[in-house]
Order: C-alpha cells, then structure tokens, then sequence
C-alpha cells in the first residue's frame, strides 16, 4: 500500500490536503470519463466503494464504471479510470478491482493520469503530481514530475502506439 493510503487526508507539499472529489466536484470528471467510454459511479458517503484495490476512500474499477465518493482523491479516480483507457477493450470488461496487466501499462496509466488532470478545471499536472507524490506514488527519479518530465519515454512511446495520447485541447 502507498504511504498514505490508509488517510486520505495527507499532506501536498505544504499545500494542505490532496485534492477530492469534494472540492472538485463529479460533473468535470463524469464528462471526462464519458469521452473514454466509462461511467462514474457515485457512491454515497461512508459506503464501501465497489471496486477498491486499496479501500475507501480510493476509486474502484469494475468493467467500464468507476466507483468514487465525495472524499475520494482525484489522482485516485483518475488513477483508475486510466487503467480501464490502458486495457485493451476485450479485457476491459471483466475488470474488476485489480486492473493492473504490466508494468508497461502501470506507467502508461501514471502518464495518462497526468495529461487527463489538465482536462478537470481545478487541478492540472502540476497539482496531480504533488498529490502523487504526497499519497505515496514512488519513481525511480524521486518524485512525480521528475519521472515525468525525464524518465517517461517509454509510457509516452507506450500509448503512441495504441493511439491513447490525448490531442491538444481534447
């Protein structure tokens, strides 16, 4: 489990807690999803969250729904969603909680995690990677950014090939 994973409230570089749902709100991130084909399922507060690897309040994945609360974290719901965009649609469908296939696709799953963050007013990159960071996320560069930024070649090269790179302003 990643440092962290057990409180949801930690600490993001000074910048007070990471980013939920709760301040962020469903309606960008149900749209969002809707363009990759998954629904985002919104489960009530203090409610076990179906498809939790982690536990609440960390997303759960089963076939194409995402399952968050209000207090989940949004790198967490992005998180998953990006696995069911990563897996191949054969696959996609008897996902349930355990989405992860490779290590090539764990990567590509963070790379997309980041690009996507751009697409929900309110967080962006840049926020995403510190909350990264800050719940646990570990890279061999030491943080976030820096894989980002200098070691994520081949999660780049990985969703090139599958044509999963978003377009500019998409």
């Amino acid at each position: 489990m990643p440092a962290g994973a057990a409180d949801a409230r930690v600490a993001a570089d000074g910048l007070g807690e990471v980013l939920t749902l709760a301040e962020t709100g469903f309606a960008d991130a149900r749209a969002l999803l809707a363009r990759h084909g998954l629904e985002l399922v919104e489960v009530a507060p203090g409610e076990a969250i179906p498809g939790s690897y982690w536990g609440a309040p960390e997303a759960g994945v089963i076939g194409h729904r995402v399952h968050a609360r209000s207090d989940t974290p949004v790198h967490s719901l992005l998180h998953e969603a990006c696995h069911l965009i990563v897996a191949p649609a054969d696959r996609r469908a008897s996902i349930h909680t355990d989405a992860s296939d490779s290590q090539h696709e764990e990567d590509a799953t963070c790379y997309l995690q980041i690009l996507l963050a751009d697409r929900l007013a309110g967080v962006g990159r840049a926020r995403l990677m510190r909350d990264m960071d800050a719940w646990g996320y570990t890279f061999r560069l030491g943080s976030t950014r820096a894989w980002f930024e200098h070691d994520a070649e081949d999660a780049r090269a990985w969703l090139a090939a599958r044509g999963l790179l978003p377009a500019a302003g998409a």
